[in-house]
């Protein structure tokens, strides 16, 4: 891990496509190392693949089980971890401006991150909603949050 280290954690999502989009999204932005938590599928799948595009291979990742023990290992490491969820709770991501190391902690494509997974984040950020949508699909927000994150390395 650097200074400058730039994290994923994907947790709970059920789609094998947006497990694979997410795979390919973080390989573009340079992402250090994407953790699978919880039930989040794991290569080798030919549905992750289909989509990922041989970035399941050129993404360092990593699977735990449990997302707290994750977060308490990067937390002990000086990895601040940022939450990607709506509500009065999260600040628009455009006036965030991260510090690293920083992990960037996605939430299922339905429920998102429950209360007490929010609190165990040391900031929650958001994109704005215009239109009658409460959210966006989890890969185009963390491909919009990511973009704006890594233009701070």
């Amino acid at each position: 891990m650097t200074t400058n280290s730039f994290f994923i954690i994907a947790h709970n999502i059920r789609s094998l496509y947006n497990i694979g989009t997410i795979f390919r999204t973080a390989d573009a932005m340079g992402v250090d190392c994407l953790f699978l938590t919880g039930y989040s599928a794991k290569p080798p799948r030919s549905e992750i693949s289909k989509v990922a595009l041989g970035a399941e291979n050129s993404v360092s990742w990593q699977y735990y089980q449990s997302l707290s023990y994750l977060l308490k290992k990067l937390k002990k490491s000086g990895v601040k971890i940022i939450a990607l969820e709506t509500g009065d709770q999260s600040i628009d991501y455009r006036d965030f401006k991260p510090e690293f190391p920083l992990a960037l902690l996605l939430g299922n494509e339905v429920r998102g991150l429950s209360a007490s997974r929010l609190k165990q984040a040391d900031l929650a950020i958001s994109l704005p909603m215009r239109g009658k949508k409460e959210s966006l699909n989890v890969v185009i927000a963390m491909a919009v949050a990511g973009y704006h994150i890594t233009s701070f390395r």
